[in-house]
């Protein structure tokens, strides 16, 4: 028979303690656990409220950003505004200094044509003067002219043949009539038909014309042709061929139309002369008023300039186209 073996106090109470002990040891875990929990929801929820936090602040971040992402939209939509109105006002204001320089070339050019025609009006009143002095010489002398009146002013012409039973008047109409220099003509042939027309030369032209008109003979007749590069019939309307001078109507109307002619172009006198052929029945005196040699012949030269030897020649071949038989006074103005 197996021996039993005999059961020690001091074993039992080890266990107990080792029992125990373990069981405390489980207590302080449990314990600890619970506060680990404990402190861990707490921490969790301080996260989730800093989560949330941090989520509204990105929120408010975000709607920042776009607030900001359209301000500066905003901001480029007025720069290119401001950079397309400032090429606008860059553009006013290169318009604006092209204006100012166009106006100070229109002030200089006004100041040049009004020293020309101060230049001028001096020229015209030395002339007026010069013209009256001659005149009260004349009447002292007792010389026996004859006389024109019109419009106040008075103009004498001597040693001039009005003969003739048909009287053609050919009138020099050229640039060269505007004034008594080529300065002066290169001046007025720019500036507009009222001033060329009130030219001081031509308008004693006019007049000149006029006493021609006013003191042929009333048994004979007249055509009056002004003349450039091509010559023009001053006509009454409604007629045709030669005008009676006994006719004051009809002398009337040509004078008008002479008054509106400007004048203007080159002189060519081959051109004119050559009516002698063409009117029928012909002339039998010709009265001719220019201011020199003729610039051309019956066509434009190819050259804008024409020597003196070239002048010359063109004259004795204008001169050639004249039917024989047919006289010509020449009344010539002053020119440079």
């Amino acid at each position: 028979m197996r021996r039993r073996t005999p059961v020690s106090p001091f074993n039992l109470a080890f266990l107990d303690i080792m029992f125990c002990g373990f069981g405390a040891v489980v207590l302080l875990v449990l314990i600890i656990n619970a506060n680990v929990l404990r402190d861990r929801r707490k921490v969790h929820a301080d996260r989730r409220a800093e989560v949330h936090r941090l989520e509204m602040e990105v929120t408010a971040d975000e709607e920042q950003l776009k607030k900001l992402r359209n301000s500066v939209r905003e901001t480029d939509e007025k720069i290119e505004e401001t950079r397309s109105r400032s090429r606008e006002v860059q553009a006013v204001i290169s318009r604006t200094r092209q204006e100012l320089a166009d106006l100070r070339d229109q002030t200089l050019a006004a100041r040049e044509h009004i020293n020309a025609l101060q230049a001028d009006l001096k020229a015209l009143d030395t002339e007026h003067r010069r013209l009256g002095a001659e005149k009260k010489a004349e009447l002292e002398q007792g010389r026996k002219v004859r006389r024109f009146e019109g419009e106040g002013n008075r103009q004498y012409l001597t040693g001039l043949k009005l003969g003739g039973n048909r009287v053609l008047l050919l009138v020099d109409a050229s640039a060269s009539m505007l004034a008594e220099t080529i300065v002066n003509v290169i001046r007025r042939r720019n500036l507009d038909e009222t001033t060329r027309r009130n030219s001081p030369k031509w308008q004693r032209t006019v007049r000149t014309v006029e006493w021609l008109v006013a003191n042929l003979d009333p048994a004979s007749s007249l055509r009056i042709y002004t003349f450039n590069t091509i010559p023009t019939a001053l006509q009454p309307p409604k007629m045709t061929g030669w005008v009676p001078a006994a006719d004051p109507a009809a002398l009337h109307q040509m004078i008008g139309q002479l008054k509106q002619t400007v004048p203007g172009g080159g002189t060519s006198l081959e051109n004119a002369l050559a009516l002698a052929r063409t009117l029928l029945p012909r002339p039998d005196n010709v009265i001719l008023i220019t201011d020199g040699l003729p610039t051309q012949g019956a066509k434009k030269p190819f050259r804008a300039t024409v020597s003196p030897d070239k002048r010359i020649k063109l004259f004795e071949r204008a001169v050639k186209l004249l039917p024989k038989g047919i006289p010509v006074n020449t009344i010539l103005f002053p020119m440079e």
